[in-house]
């Protein structure tokens, strides 16, 4: 996304040669989900230029993990990653799911290190923003500075609605309101809401809400045979989001 001046000839180099084997960010569909409206062109090629796009993260590679030094914040390119944080027993509780154009590693900034393991469910990409960089390019450019405020904002109260999900909803509702939590983030990244693929386990989504496994794959057959969804393995489409929307609670 952006560049600073004390950046060193081969790091322009090398930049140049990235740019010319991956979409800009003004090329990148993604562009109105990650980024701040409203930046100047010459904002927006120093922006672009500080990003590191990645190569693919296979399906259970990490990105980074609560072990990994604190240096960068990441957009979500392709694919979907989960975050999970350690239980004091040694269980992991997955905290949370992410897809294209969404940040991952918000919560670092506060204490400057990985508070949370991250890892691709699926082949997957992102974009990453090095925080001491962003941080430079953010005193010039107060757009750049509102939208993490904003993505900050976004983040807890995702954090205090997961906490409401989990500790007042019965499984149903748990369910319903995660089924269609996603649908939601599909649509707004300009893809169907009512059919995508579920990149989680099972598994994943029985520890993301606070539920056992079983319940979770019998809640999935008894909305099949209502008829509310359709499964063809980690396809899911939505036939009667009426009725689930009422099964939120």
């Amino acid at each position: 996304m952006s560049q600073l001046g004390n950046v060193t000839p081969l790091f322009r180099d090398l930049a140049k040669v990235e740019h010319e084997h991956n979409i800009a960010c003004e090329e990148c569909s993604l562009y109105r989900l990650c980024l701040p409206l409203g930046l100047h062109s010459d904002d927006l090629v120093q922006l672009d230029e500080i990003i590191k796009r990645s190569q693919n993260f296979s399906r259970g590679q990490a990105l980074f993990s609560t072990s990994t030094d604190f240096n960068s914040i990441f957009v979500v390119r392709s694919g979907s990653f989960k975050t999970t944080v350690s239980a004091g027993d040694g269980r992991e509780q997955v905290t949370g799911f992410y897809f294209p154009g969404e940040f991952v590693g918000l919560d670092a900034i506060y204490e400057q290190a990985y508070r949370s393991n991250a890892k691709a469910l699926e082949s997957s990409s992102v974009c990453e923003l090095p925080y001491d960089q962003l941080q430079e390019l953010g005193k010039n450019m107060p757009q750049l500075q509102m939208q993490m405020m904003s993505r900050l904002s976004k983040e807890l109260s995702g954090d205090k609605s997961l906490m409401f999900l989990l500790g007042k909803k019965t499984a149903e509702e748990k369910l319903a309101t995660f089924l269609l939590s996603i649908s939601r983030r599909f649509k707004d990244r300009g893809f169907s809401a009512n059919d995508f693929q579920l990149s989680m386990s099972r598994a994943d989504i029985a520890n993301h809400l606070g539920l056992a496994v079983e319940t979770v794959s019998r809640l999935f057959s008894r909305f099949s045979d209502d008829r509310l969804i359709e499964i063809h393995n980690k396809a899911i489409s939505i036939t009667d989001s009426e009725k689930l929307t009422s099964l939120c609670g």
